[in-house]
């Protein structure tokens, strides 16, 4: 019989930015892409927006989204190589409480299979802050459906045995009791 479970699905609040200089709402083909995959495995789309390569933009917009009791995840797609506007990284660890490594390992491990030595070049990262998960992806679209196909998909459906991210949001914040 395995390990079917009888829990309901759960809906996710997630909200998705883009880091860029230079895209707009109309050519953001990356959080299109999310977007779609999030609202197509049930989850609500419960804010979005872009904000340029700058840690100071990253972190508040960050800071205002994890104060946000109506949004429990986001993902950002964008800035996470190693040239010089690339701060996405510096700017989630001005603001998580928690860096969630493996998240960043197994996302290389991942695109190593498809694009081979190239991913050491990706610093996707992820971490916790008031309770909210904040995941970073590189903006290209192939990245942004590996990571959601391959990891956050199963991670954010309660469903998903032995373990995964919503069976967990409840006790984010015990330290706080």
């Amino acid at each position: 019989m395995g390990h079917a479970s009888k829990t309901e699905f759960q809906p996710v609040n997630i909200a998705v930015l883009t880091v860029s200089d230079s895209r707009t709402l109309a050519d953001d083909r990356s959080g299109d892409t999310l977007v779609q995959r999030l609202e197509s495995a049930g989850h609500k789309l419960a804010a979005r927006t872009i904000v340029k390569d700058e840690v100071p933009l990253i972190s508040e917009q960050l800071q205002t989204w994890v104060a946000d009791a109506g949004i429990d995840v986001v993902i950002a797609t964008g800035g996470t190589g190693v040239t010089g506007r690339d701060v996405t990284p510096e700017a989630f660890a001005t603001v998580w409480e928690k860096e969630i490594p493996g998240f960043g390992e197994l996302f290389r491990w991942i695109s190593y299979q498809k694009i081979k030595t190239s991913t050491i070049q990706s610093r996707a990262c992820a971490g916790v802050a008031g309770g909210t998960y904040m995941f970073a992806l590189p903006g290209s679209t192939g990245a942004c459906k590996d990571a959601w196909d391959e990891i956050l998909h199963e991670q954010l459906d309660i469903r998903h045995k032995p373990c995964n991210f919503v069976e967990m949001m409840p006790r984010l914040q015990e330290h706080l009791e």
